[in-house]
């Protein structure tokens, strides 16, 4: 199905559980970050809304009740996401909430839940990075599904592929042999990677200038489903 209809789906099947203070939330506080969210992150990386809860109520550490952007509940591990919007609400937050917003996040990860945050900028304009860091976060927890791998090209799939496998650093002129290119595509390809989480750059603090790259932490073979 197209993500239109299973995003309707989605949300109709939630509604149709939720009454009171639940449902108003649902229909008043899932607004256009989280549907973008949803339509340029989550769903071409998963294709698919199993386990993800929009608007999720949780305890509130004063013994209120409180409400996250989206929680994915699988088996007994909870993760939070949080779409962070820069504009007059955060400029206007006083700095009493200003501290509570970062107390209710210290207490959620002493509850046991993981947090992921996203500003809306990010999502909009690089979510193709956005996707990267959730299917990193999925390959870590859930074991390797091959969700990393889905959405790059196949040259970047070479690079990667390349890198895993020599297990040293990569130089451009080697990427320029493995794949017959110039320096500048080459160059082009490596900062894509760069940009989407997959490698670093190796043993140097600027960026303006990188001579060499690394595969970032965490990312396998296995992970990436090749």
């Amino acid at each position: 199905m197209s993500f239109k209809t299973t995003y309707e789906h989605w949300l109709e099947s939630h509604s149709a559980r939720r009454t009171g203070e639940r449902l108003r939330r649902l229909q008043e506080g899932h607004g256009h970050a989280e549907r973008t969210f949803a339509e340029q992150v989550w769903w071409p990386a998963f294709g698919q809304f199993h386990d993800l809860h929009p608007e999720y109520e949780i305890s509130d550490f004063r013994d209120g009740r409180r409400y996250l952007d989206f929680a994915l509940i699988r088996r007994r591990h909870r993760l939070a996401i949080e779409i962070d919007g820069y504009g007059p609400h955060l400029q206007r937050i006083s700095r009493t909430q200003f501290a509570d917003q970062w107390m209710r996040q210290n207490h959620l990860i002493l509850d046991g839940w993981k947090i992921l945050r996203f500003s809306y900028d990010d999502v909009a304009e690089k979510p193709r990075m956005c996707q990267s860091l959730l299917s990193q976060y999925m390959g870590r927890w859930f074991g390797g599904t091959g969700m990393h791998a889905a959405k790059l090209t196949s040259e970047e799939k070479d690079i990667l592929r390349f890198a895993l496998q020599q297990k040293q650093p990569l130089q451009v002129k080697e990427i320029c042999s493995l794949l017959g290119v110039e320096q500048q595509k080459a160059r082009k390809l490596l900062k894509q990677l760069l940009a989407l989480g997959y490698l670093r750059a190796y043993g140097q603090s600027s960026l303006k200038r990188i001579a060499r790259y690394e595969v970032a932490s965490g990312i396998s073979l296995d992970d990436l489903g090749f």
